[in-house]
């Protein structure tokens, strides 16, 4: 039982810093200092993975392409759709004003139909960074992220501050480490500080990564519950010895 964000600090070698998780059912910026969370410095955003698909299929209904086939595209072609062409804009409202920025990409589907993707590659993944776009009222990640690293003690601040990384299957986009460095440098422009985003190619996996590297050291292994125990007492007892 671990916090996702402190595993995925674990990844990047860490255990202090800015866990930034864009997954596929929720989103999360999380500040971590030395193993441990602080309290109120956890902010959740209701974008994530599942959401960028519905939005991708609704922008493709409003595009040329044959409604017929937009309607009969399923879940699991729609999020190939959104892995393979989508990516992030570093200058969204830029590209959305210049046609010349735009950079259309096919796809076929099952069926054979081919699909064809323009404004919507980079329009699919804007709602982490513009929820409104979404009816959503919260602030975009980059937001969160900064009221996160307000929420951090001064003597920690600098510490966390220089360990922000990224995780989970939404932060895979094309473009994202990138908008997310830019869209925090803005931030903090005039405070003197240089914000510097960690990647890696494994990021969406992390917490995943970060939990096997946990379980292997060996100040873990008093913490293992047996199965016995587990099969005896019901998953309930997991919060009584943990």
């Amino acid at each position: 039982m671990a916090n996702t964000a402190f595993l995925s600090l674990c990844a990047y070698g860490r255990v202090t810093g800015l866990a930034v998780e864009a997954g596929a059912g929720v989103s999360h910026v999380t500040s971590v200092y030395l193993g441990q969370t602080w309290k109120g410095a956890t902010y959740c955003l209701g974008v994530a993975g599942g959401h960028l698909s519905g939005y991708l299929h609704r922008l493709l209904l409003d595009s040329p392409n044959h409604p017929s086939v937009l309607k009969a595209l399923k879940k699991k072609t729609l999020t190939q759709l959104k892995k393979q062409c989508c990516y992030v804009s570093t200058d969204y409202e830029g590209d959305l004003r210049n046609q010349a920025c735009h950079h259309p990409a096919r796809f076929q589907i099952p069926d054979g139909h081919w699909i064809t993707l323009d404004k919507e590659r980079f329009c699919c993944p804007e709602p982490l960074f513009q929820p409104k776009l979404l009816q959503q009222s919260s602030p975009g990640l980059h937001h969160l992220a900064l009221q996160s690293l307000q929420k951090v003690p001064d003597h920690a601040k600098k510490d966390t501050m220089g360990n922000i990384v990224l995780a989970g299957g939404s932060s895979m986009f094309p473009g994202f480490p990138e908008r997310m460095c830019i869209e925090l440098n803005a931030l903090f422009h005039g405070t003197g500080c240089q914000i510097r985003v960690l990647v890696r190619p494994e990021r969406g996996t992390a917490a995943w990564l970060g939990g096997s590297m946990a379980a292997s050291l060996s100040s873990f292994q008093h913490a293992w519950m047996a199965k016995g125990e587990y099969q005896e007492h019901g998953a309930a007892y997991m919060h009584k010895i943990f």
